[in-house]
């Protein structure tokens, strides 16, 4: 009897355990689900990376956007994201690069012609930077003021080789969020 009884407990114990309701699936807890989600729509890996990137998650950024090069091959919104990316993480030859390539991918692409003037500035390029930025804002065909500061500051630069390394750059970092959306974001 004794032997039942603790059977009884152990199993109405268990029971209380249980936080499934009846109909839910177990992905629907507290916890990340264990692998995909039937029904679920994945986010693409450029989508991840920009909001990886505005968190700060700089590394996670950019092995989102690697997949995302896999996963649609690469263009120049591919491209000028890696270039974006390496750029918040100090690499700035690698970003140099990178960017350069997806203006050879398409010459008409904003964001891939501003992170490269930002670049350039960081590398002290500013003569080349504000012709960078001053492409960049005919593209856009001056909408952006962040763009137009960039140059702002690039000229400025130029005009004062002196000019404080605070406000060498401004600060600024476009990447493409899909057709014709931007996202602002600080590179330091």
């Amino acid at each position: 009897m004794k032997h039942a009884v603790g059977t009884a407990l152990i199993l109405t114990a268990l029971a209380a355990c249980e936080t499934r309701q009846p109909g839910v699936s177990l992905g629907d807890g507290p916890f990340a689900p264990s692998g995909p989600v039937a029904g679920a729509e994945a986010v693409d890996g450029l989508t991840v990376g920009h909001r990886l990137m505005a968190a700060g998650q700089h590394e996670l950024a950019l092995k989102a956007y690697l997949r995302a090069a896999g996963e649609i091959g690469i263009n120049a919104d591919v491209l000028s994201a890696i270039g974006s990316a390496n750029l918040h993480l100090g690499r700035i030859g690698q970003a140099e690069t990178i960017l350069r390539r997806a203006i050879k991918e398409d010459q008409s692409f904003v964001p891939a012609w501003n992170n490269l003037g930002v670049v350039l500035i960081e590398q002290g390029q500013a003569a080349e930077a504000a012709r960078v930025f001053q492409t960049a804002f005919a593209l856009d065909s001056g909408n952006s003021d962040e763009i137009r500061e960039n140059l702002r500051l690039a000229l400025a630069n130029i005009q004062n080789p002196a000019y404080s390394s605070e406000k060498k750059t401004g600060n600024f970092d476009l990447v493409r969020r899909g057709r014709g959306q931007y996202l602002i974001l600080s590179t330091r």
